[in-house]
């Protein structure tokens, strides 16, 4: 059941149109995650400036893969249907590769490292071992790297609990959960 409804765009405050109708223009149409995130134009736009910032952080890979991983491990149905989605369309990684992300994996070596962090980073809250970092590093990540890994983890987040809170209807696929593909 949707607990808030995604706003038409005559509803939109004006503090949030220009950054959503910027995205309605790339995306080509406004998903409800966003129209319904509009309504508060002080979230909708920090989140907005963090996930702009963020796109330049690593590599479009590296990070749908860890927006899957954390998706799934904070359960995120409509997360998990929007990264299945772009990290199939516009990462180009295929299905397999998607199914690993969502389990913490990746079969590229140092996307591996970052995407085992990055869920290491959520089901622990944070409190990783030194062992943890020391892998990352090894891996090739340097520490601004990792405070981008942690950065992109936080953003996941707050769209994951957001969706969790608000279940906005589904505009992509579906996707089963992990455990029974």
């Amino acid at each position: 059941m949707t607990r808030a409804t995604a706003l038409k765009p005559e509803q939109v405050p004006a503090e949030s149109k220009l950054i959503l109708d910027a995205f309605t223009k790339n995306i080509g149409f406004t998903p409800n995650m966003m129209a319904t995130f509009a309504q508060s134009p002080i979230a909708f736009n920090a989140w907005a400036a963090l996930l702009g910032s963020l796109s330049r952080a690593l590599d479009v890979k590296t990070r749908d893969s860890i927006g899957l991983a954390v998706s799934e491990v904070n359960g995120c149905n409509y997360c998990l249907s929007v990264h299945s989605f772009t990290a199939k369309h516009m990462a180009k990684l295929p299905a397999e590769d998607v199914i690993l992300a969502r389990k913490g994996h990746a079969r590229d070596p140092k996307r591996d490292a970052a995407v085992q962090f990055a869920r290491k980073v959520i089901e622990r809250r944070g409190h990783v071992t030194d062992a943890d970092l020391q892998a990352v590093r090894d891996a090739g990540y340097t520490n601004a790297n990792i405070m981008e890994i942690v950065a992109l983890v936080a953003m996941y987040s707050l769209t994951n609990f957001f969706n969790n809170v608000f279940n906005p209807d589904k505009d992509f696929p579906a996707v089963a959960p992990a455990g029974s593909i």
